[in-house]
Parts: C-alpha cells; sequence; structure tokens
C-alpha cells in the first residue's frame, strides 16, 4: 500500500499511549500483526482523542498493530474513491457520510467485505433501524449483506438561539407542535430582529443547497417524510415515485422549502451553501435556526458556555395532522474493502470497537456528537438522557428512543448516485431562480431519480 503523505493526515498509533482494555481481542496475541487503518477527522478534538484511546487499549489487550491514520472529510473522500478504484486499499476505513456515497455502489459492484461476523457478535443489541441502514444489495451475489459495522448514529434536531427568540418578543414554549406551524412560528421573528438592530439576520437556516455534498439532501427528505412520502423507496430497493402520495410530499417540499426562500426568510446565499456553511451562519447569527445534522453546531461552542447554554435544541414536531414523523437515521460505519491485506486484524478490531462498553466509552468521551446504535446503552447509561445537558439528551432521545428510518441508499445503490447530483436542490433552485412551478420541477426531479434508479434492479429477496 502506498504510504501517505504526512501533510494531508496525522499518524495516530505512534504516540498512543497504553491503557487499561475494555473488552477482550478476539484475535490470539500470537497471532498479531498490523492492519492499516483510515480514520475521517473529528469535528471536535475530543472524538480524536476517544479514537487514539481505543485503539491504545485494543492494542494493549490484543497484541496486534493499528497503524491509524486520520484524515480531514474532504481529503479522505478523495482517497477513498482513488483506493477503491485502484485496488490499493488499508485494510480498514471510517468515513461517517460513506453510508450515503462510498458503500451503496461498491457494495452493489462486490468491492467490499461482508462484516456479518462482526455485525452477528452484538446483533441482539443493535437499533433495527440501525441494521437495515447497515445491509447494503451486491448486485454480484443477488442478495444484502452488512457491509459496514454500524457502531454509531445521528439524526438532524433542531438548533435554535434562545435568546434572540426572547429578544423578538416571543418564547419558546409558544413554539407549536406541528411540521408547517412550527417552522412559520420563526419568520415574523425576523422582522423583529432587524427592527431592533440585527440587520443580517433571517429567520430560517433552510439548507436549499445546489452544491451539497449532504445537508441539502438530508433536509429535503426530513420534509419529504414530514409530509408522508418515505415510500419513495422501499426496503426491497423498489421505487414508488409514481405514487400519489410520494407526488404530493415531494411537491409540498418543494414549496417550503422555495416559498421561504422567495419569500426573504432564507440567506440568499443558502443556494450554494456547503455542508459548513450553514454551521458557519448559524454561529455567526445570520440565521435564528436550523435543522442539521448532530449536535456539532452545539459542540462548537463547548467551550463557551454562556453561548453553549444558549441554543436549544429540539427534536421534531409532529407532521401537520398530529402524528410522529420518523427521523432519518445516518448510521456511521466502518468498512473493510476487498483487497486488505489482513482482513482478520481489521475484523477483529471492528468486534472489539463494537462492544457495548467499549463503544458507549468512545463515542461519550467525544462529547456525545454521535449516538450509539444500541438503546439499551442510551436507556440505562445516564450520560445520555442527563437533563443537566439539554442539547445530548433532546438529541438522544430523537436519534434512539423516537421513530426512526433508514436513508434510501440503503435500500437502492442508486439513490446514492440521485443525491450525488444534488437533485432535489436542483428542484428548489428551479422554482427560486427559473419561476418553474412546484409541481412541474417535482415531476422533473422524480423523472430523473427514475431514470438512475432503473439502472439498478434488485432482485426479490
Amino acid at each position: 500500500m502506498r504510504k501517505l503523505s504526512r501533510r494531508s493526515l496525522l499518524h495516530g498509533s505512534a504516540v498512543l499511549a497504553a491503557a487499561g482494555a475494555l473488552g477482550r481481542p478476539y484475535v490470539a496475541n500470537a497471532a498479531a500483526a498490523t492492519a492499516h487503518v483510515w480514520w475521517t477527522q473529528g469535528f471536535v478534538a475530543e472524538e480524536d482523542a476517544a479514537l487514539k484511546s481505543v485503539v491504545a487499549e485494543y492494542e494493549k489487550a490484543s497484541g496486534n498493530t493499528i497503524d491509524l491514520s486520520i484524515i480531514p472529510f474532504g481529503p479522505i473522500t478523495q482517497k477513498i474513491v482513488s483506493a477503491l478504484t485502484s485496488g490499493d486499499v488499508p485494510d480498514l476505513v471510517e468515513n461517517y457520510n460513506s453510508s450515503q456515497t462510498i458503500l451503496p455502489q461498491n457494495a452493489w459492484n462486490d468491492k467490499l467485505v461482508d462484516l456479518a461476523d462482526v455485525v452477528d457478535t452484538q446483533q441482539s443489541h443493535y437499533h433495527p433501524t440501525a441494521l437495515l441502514s447497515a445491509k447494503y444489495y451486491n448486485n454480484v451475489t443477488k442478495s444484502r449483506g452488512f457491509y459496514c459495522a454500524p457502531y454509531k448514529c445521528a439524526v438532524l434536531p433542531f438548533h435554535i438561539w434562545n435568546s434572540l427568540v426572547e429578544k423578538a418578543g416571543f418564547k419558546m414554549s409558544d413554539a407549536p407542535k406541528t411540521w408547517d406551524a412550527f417552522w412559520d412560528f420563526f419568520k415574523p421573528m425576523q422582522k423583529e430582529l432587524r427592527a431592533k438592530g440585527s440587520r443580517g439576520i433571517y429567520s430560517l437556516g433552510l439548507q436549499a443547497t445546489t452544491t451539497g455534498p449532504a445537508d441539502g439532501n438530508f433536509l429535503f427528505h426530513y420534509f419529504l417524510n414530514a409530509y408522508g412520502g418515505n415510500a419513495i423507496v422501499t426496503p426491497d430497493g423498489v421505487p414508488h415515485l409514481d405514487d400519489p402520495a410520494v407526488k404530493e410530499a415531494v411537491i409540498k417540499a418543494i414549496t417550503y422549502i422555495s416559498t421561504a426562500y422567495k419569500e426573504g426568510y432564507v440567506p440568499p446565499g443558502a443556494l450554494s451553501w456547503t455542508d459548513a456553511d450553514d454551521n458557519n451562519a448559524f454561529h455567526a447569527k445570520q440565521i435564528l435556526m436550523a435543522l442539521d445534522g448532530t449536535i456539532s453546531i452545539e459542540l462548537a461552542l463547548y467551550h463557551k458556555k454562556e453561548q453553549y447554554d444558549d441554543i436549544v435544541t429540539l427534536g421534531l414536531p409532529l407532521d401537520n395532522a398530529g402524528k410522529k414523523i420518523p427521523s432519518q437515521l445516518g448510521v456511521g460505519g466502518v468498512f473493510v474493502p476487498k483487497g486488505a491485506k489482513n482482513v482478520p486484524v481489521a475484523k477483529d478490531f471492528l468486534k472489539y470497537l463494537v462492544q457495548p462498553k467499549v463503544v458507549n466509552e468512545y463515542l461519550k468521551s467525544g462529547l456525545g456528537r454521535w449516538l450509539p446504535t444500541m438503546p439499551e446503552l442510551v436507556k440505562n447509561d445516564p450520560f445520555w438522557l442527563d437533563p443537566a445537558d439539554p442539547h445530548r439528551s433532546a438529541y438522544a432521545r430523537q436519534g434512539v428512543l423516537e421513530p426512526t428510518a433508514p436513508n434510501y441508499p440503503a435500500f437502492n445503490p442508486g439513490y446514492a448516485e440521485a443525491n450525488a447530483q444534488q437533485i432535489w436542490g436542483a428542484a428548489e433552485a428551479d422554482v427560486i431562480r427559473e419561476g418553474m412551478t412546484p409541481q412541474a420541477a417535482a415531476e422533473k426531479a422524480l423523472n430523473r431519480v427514475g431514470a438512475i434508479l432503473a439502472k439498478y434492479p434488485i432482485a426479490a429477496t
């Protein structure tokens, strides 16, 4: 395997201190070997420190060596694609967006190692949605397999500046309990705040973006589910683009997002936002609220207590009919590419990592930005639901204890391709920029999605 440049990554194993093991390794010390591991850099420093601690504990317990490379999100994505294309691959890869992007097509093309034996060690502990989200279709074997080990997960909670709500003369306790009314609640605050000196503020941080890679797609699908369109692709991989309920939900989602933009409640630059831009806009108080994945917005201010405490974190309201909305659950998984030189050690490390006690301590040490994929951990460890930290407790309840649903690329890899093309953001832009009706934009988008999904026929299993 080619040696990576020190400029683009951090080598972890050389600086790890030994620590007591939290679980037993699965490979005998006599078989000690080295696994080369690529891992995505954390959003906060505590995440990387927690990873290094787990690796050190595993190395001490097993006698194996983990040659760890911690790589920033942008570079690692390119490296993964290049490695899978060339066949010069590491033994283990962690990339938190891979379940939406890299895994679906590469599982389809039989380029990944099935990790059923890893998942099986803890299968009874996993959340059912996490298991569904980790199982991808292989077009060579004509069957589904566990092509990632789902050790963490995330949902999109609401993030709101409480002080700005109160400055505008409102109270969060008065926020409506249904979807459209909840979003609408914040609109009049924009005028009030601008009158009081916050001239550049916008009410809604809607990511109506054609840039991506992820946030615009996530936002659209939360609106889609809120309007009853979650059967757009079913777990068997079959699309239902002609379903009247799906079509109606697509139109409603495009309508709400594009109308809010055209009415001036969304920053003009949102059409070209990247995934970091809404976070930056929130922290700069350019937007009053946002719906965004994980609690990274809050944790960026973790060491600034006054600002950290000023944010309100909320799960989803009810849909417009008063029913619970399932949050789409993004699974963070680790995968093993075919061609890896030391699959046994890679799998052994994963079996160690996914043990409930080990993975729980790891995620806690990362400040709870990612949630466990095992409900018992959230229920039994006070850390996750501690009311002293309302951000984490609201987030954990939404992601693990409230209704959830997988993201559609797990069902059909064509949906990952559609997401990569930013089809839904383009539909919103068609309405905003081109004057297209939401109905016409929806029809155009659904036709584009249908053409892509047609390339991925999935046999009944």
